[in-house]
């Protein structure tokens, strides 16, 4: 028999295991259905709508191939999670998303987060547009960002948007669940710290993942990385 996903308010001494349950019993980052507040998914899906508006507009035929690619990257590498103690983490790639796709980002992480909930229940429909505000945003940030320090060599702008975005995403997570409970930032132990230690390798590593990709396209395929005129 199928385990079943409990939703609604957690049980005092329960908030990290509840935050990230899914289907079948894995804990993740992606907010689950019933964890965030009713209010809080409404205003987030209003905030998404609005992000995915920006991140589409002025689509052309030429950027389907390049935001295809990357939602199939943060599809797969999204789904590689690393258990550690009652959560676990996963390499977002948000960084490289939104060096890669600038303004376009948003809607690669979109098609990627909608295939993840609705092939292995992995986030939530209902908080689809939280969890997008949550890992589009900083990609988007990243991605306005990195043109913007032509002066800082390539190696370190990637640098410091892989890891930027990391920090943002978690940010946001935090946030929506401060608005949402209490039970996830009261007592010594609460979840924020939680989060900030548990995704801090994944800050590093991809800080370096990101600096080094970024580095090895500025010598052989500048024009992969935005180095022409925005779109």
């Amino acid at each position: 028999m199928r385990k079943t996903t409990k939703v609604g308010v957690p049980e005092r001494g329960e908030p990290w295991s509840f935050v990230f349950r899914q289907s079948g019993g894995g804990k993740d980052l992606h907010i689950a259905d019933g964890v965030l507040s009713a209010p809080v998914v409404g205003a987030a899906a209003v905030a998404a709508g609005g992000l995915l508006w920006y991140s589409a507009r002025g689509l052309k035929a030429e950027d389907v191939p390049r935001i295809s690619l990357l939602a199939g990257v943060f599809f797969v590498s999204s789904l590689l999670r690393v258990p550690i103690s009652v959560t676990s983490v996963h390499p977002v790639l948000l960084g490289l998303t939104g060096v890669f796709l600038r303004r376009r980002a948003p809607l690669a992480v979109f098609l990627g987060l909608l295939l993840q909930a609705l092939l292995f229940q992995h986030g939530g429909l209902t908080t689809l547009g939280a969890n997008l505000l949550i890992m589009g945003l900083p990609s988007l940030l990243v991605g306005l960002a990195f043109p913007a320090l032509r002066g800082v060599p390539p190696a370190l702008r990637g640098a410091l948007g892989g890891g930027l975005a990391v920090v943002l995403a978690v940010a946001l997570l935090v946030f929506f669940l401060v608005l949402s409970a209490e039970y996830y930032y009261s007592g010594p132990f609460s979840l924020v710290y939680v989060l900030a230690a548990a995704y801090l390798p994944i800050l590093l590593i991809e800080a370096a993942l990101t600096g080094f990709a970024v580095r090895l396209l500025q010598q052989v395929r500048p024009e992969l990385i935005g180095c022409g005129p925005q779109s």
